[in-house]
């Protein structure tokens, strides 16, 4: 079931269900979602002051958090995007990074090839469909868990983008964001209007040949979300640790 969850209880249910994973208290887990309200995520390294904006979304009510995964910062739109989480032993993957990015953005992959659009995989974590990057992707490794969430654009604002991340406002020019079009686009764009249908081929892609059930967080991890994101998640320490 497809979800929607602010920022904060995004990130803590992915630690909370990697740590039952980890205890062997729950199965491998694959969850898709969205974020309300829309938000920016930052990678674990990054500094969230040279990152984003952050009196410009204080105004527009957008959730900044960190991630527990490298890379860059990420605009999540509430309207916008599909995000999903894998998380699973990491056994069940080679240790080959690359080679276990391929695995799983392959099941973005197929999902795209069931909605006609003929997409592919390139190194190291990206999805590109017509040479521009439809999809990114995220991977950490920790207590012998794998956690990959990664986005799937559905629709793309880029001067919305630019305004919360830390772009110069001389720089958001309709040049620059004419360039970025260059470089990303969105399944709408491909031409895909209905995001369920999206959603829904990508359920299919990601469970096709495996043993799966639909199920639901148990109470323990609801608990421990909580806890998290309330804890870690919402405060200055996690946050601003850089």
């Amino acid at each position: 079931m497809f979800e929607h969850h602010d920022a904060f209880t995004n990130m803590a249910l992915d630690e909370a269900c990697s740590e039952a994973v980890a205890d062997g208290k729950v199965a491998p887990t694959i969850r898709f979602y969205g974020w309300q309200p829309s938000a920016v995520s930052i990678g674990y390294h990054q500094s969230i002051t040279d990152e984003v904006d952050l009196e410009e979304c204080r105004k527009n009510e957008i959730d900044v958090v960190r991630r527990r995964t490298g890379g860059g910062a990420v605009y999540h739109d509430y309207n916008g995007e599909i995000t999903y989480s894998v998380i699973a032993p990491e056994i069940y993957f080679t240790k080959d990074i690359i080679a276990s990015y391929k695995i799983i953005c392959g099941w973005i992959v197929n999902g795209l090839k069931t909605l006609n659009l003929e997409a592919e995989f390139k190194p190291i974590n990206d999805i590109i469909v017509g040479g521009k990057k439809v999809s990114g992707n995220a991977q950490t490794r920790r207590h012998g868990v794998l956690l990959q969430h990664g986005t799937l654009l559905y629709d793309l604002d880029v001067r919305k983008m630019f305004s919360v991340l830390k772009v110069s406002k001389e720089k958001i020019s309709d040049k620059m964001i004419a360039s970025v079009e260059e470089r990303v686009t969105s399944l709408k764009r491909l031409g895909i209007a209905d995001k369920n249908e999206a959603y829904k081929a990508l359920v299919e892609a990601f469970t096709q040949g495996k043993e799966f059930e639909f199920g639901s967080w148990t109470e323990n991890e609801l608990l421990r979300a909580k806890e998290l994101a309330t804890t870690k998640y919402k405060t200055t320490e996690w946050n601003f640790q850089r």
